[in-house]
């Protein structure tokens, strides 16, 4: 069974991550898609609400499931006993950094191999930074993210009354 990782902070997931996940499934016979904890990046959802919305995202996608790791990706590629990991690419820029962490990946263990994939040329500018700041200013997120991630947006991002 040829199992790749997608890995990700996915706060949130976007339409762009689907894409990609959806792709990727069409390459392996598994695909997981690795919610990483990563306090670095103060997240806006935790882990476990990240990890929630994309079980939603993809309990459709057959051979797709969802799961959420900590520590150094190469452990947990080794733990699931995956051939390769799935990065994506929107643009340019994304490569340097990107080839970067693949190449560190190699160094520290050349049992996978990182496949790099593009999403739909409707998504190359889409990010989860830019949702966030969408969302956050009252701007119409629908065609981002799934309904559910929407939902949640706008939740996390009510503004409180102030008296």
């Amino acid at each position: 069974m040829r199992t790749a990782i997608y890995p990700g902070s996915f706060d949130p997931l976007t339409n762009g991550h689907l894409d990609v996940i959806q792709r990727a499934a069409k390459l392996f016979d598994r695909v997981v898609v690795a919610v990483a904890k990563n306090d670095s990046k103060r997240p806006l959802f935790t882990l476990a609400e990240r990890l929630a919305l994309v079980k939603t995202a993809v309990h459709h996608l057959p051979h797709v499931e969802a799961d959420s790791f900590e520590g150094l990706l190469i452990e947990y590629v080794a733990r699931q006993k995956a051939q390769a990991v799935v990065r994506g690419l929107r643009a340019v820029s994304d490569f340097e950094f990107e080839f970067q962490l693949a190449l560190m990946n190699r160094k520290l263990n050349d049992n996978f191999e990182t496949i790099f994939m593009m999403p739909k040329d409707t998504y190359t500018f889409l990010s989860s930074r830019i949702v966030k700041e969408i969302a956050a200013l009252g701007g119409d997120v629908s065609s981002f993210v799934p309904p559910h991630v929407k939902t949640a947006l706008i939740r996390k991002l009510k503004p409180r009354k102030r008296f």
